[in-house]
């Protein structure tokens, strides 16, 4: 029988992944699961349980929390499996505030859903992307994406906003970043098919579709072809960022002429005016680096999946 290993974040979704803990182990329990539970109890402290859960040969090992609960999950099983200290699958229990990173492997948000998809068990391989420069010069894997530039001073804002959760919170943080970050800097973009130079007010590196809680920033992004699918937005005025946000909502931002869609296992961002505010899957990378690189692991990684 699978051994599962649950690591909570008691803060994830304003406290909402530690009160959700006796429910969690109920539910757990009555859909015939075998588990151990522990919470975090510092920053980074994710990392190092799910690395040791490894080492302790359990078969699965759960995030509960939010994108950046399950983004120091990732980081710890990537680090036992190139230690070759073992390679648990990666699920998660999608209590957080943006849950997109659940979003991307079909995982619904919520306790009681996305207990029942962990129960099922359905494995699936995805590729697993590597981030360079900033905060993290020796690099940290992530699961979902990274953003350079506007969405993730979004994300800086959203934080800030401690009145305001989920979706509601990026939607505000997007409305105030319009008057906050307008000026695209000018940047190369080395990637497979080439080199682009331009001015970019957003670089979006993504392995899975969502950001924000509801920007969806690659629709057609597949998790598991060896890619990342790269979403660039040009300079606009403050008015035409306004009127993309309800296109990157629904989707459908290709075709505007600020926008552009490329794929690419390996992509460098550099510079050459300004600075590369970054983040990956939401926790920060940089707040002034002058380069990020990326790069795909593929297929790296067991995840449970949705239908």
């Amino acid at each position: 029988m699978a051994r599962y290993k649950i690591i909570v974040n008691p803060t994830s979704g304003r406290g909402e992944g530690g009160a959700d803990i006796p429910r969690a182990k109920e539910l757990l329990s009555a859909l015939g699961v075998t588990f151990d539970l522990v919470r975090t109890e510092r920053p980074l402290h994710a990392m190092e349980l799910a690395r040791q859960a490894a080492r302790e040969d359990y078969d699965v090992v759960v995030s509960m929390g939010g994108d950046g609960t399950a983004n120091e999950v990732l980081n710890g099983l990537m680090q036992a499996k190139l230690a070759g200290e073992g390679e648990p699958a990666l699920g998660v229990i999608t209590v957080g505030r943006g849950n997109d990173f659940g979003h991307g492997i079909n995982v619904p948000h919520g306790l009681e859903p996305s207990c029942r998809v962990l129960a099922a068990g359905k494995r699936r391989r995805m590729d697993v992307g590597k981030v360079t420069g900033g905060l993290f010069p020796q690099g940290r894997f992530f699961g979902n994406g990274i953003g350079i530039g506007f969405d993730t001073i979004v994300g800086f804002e959203a934080a800030k906003l401690t009145w305001l959760t989920g979706f509601p919170s990026y939607l505000v943080a997007a409305l105030k970043t319009i008057f906050l970050y307008f000026n695209a800097p000018l940047l190369r973009i080395e990637h497979d098919g080439g080199t682009i130079e331009q001015p970019s007010l957003m670089v979006s590196v993504m392995n899975g579709r969502r950001l924000g809680g509801s920007f969806h920033t690659a629709p057609q992004s597949k998790n598991d072809d060896g890619k990342f699918t790269v979403c660039l937005a040009g300079q606009l005025s403050r008015l035409g960022i306004l009127l993309l946000i309800p296109r990157f909502i629904q989707g459908t931002q290709a075709g505007h002429p600020a926008i552009q869609f490329l794929e690419t296992a390996k992509i460098n961002v550099k510079a050459l005016t300004g600075t590369l505010p970054a983040h990956a899957d939401g926790e920060t990378i940089s707040t002034d680096a002058s380069t990020i690189t990326a790069e795909v692991f593929p297929r790296a990684i067991d995840v449970i999946v949705g239908a």
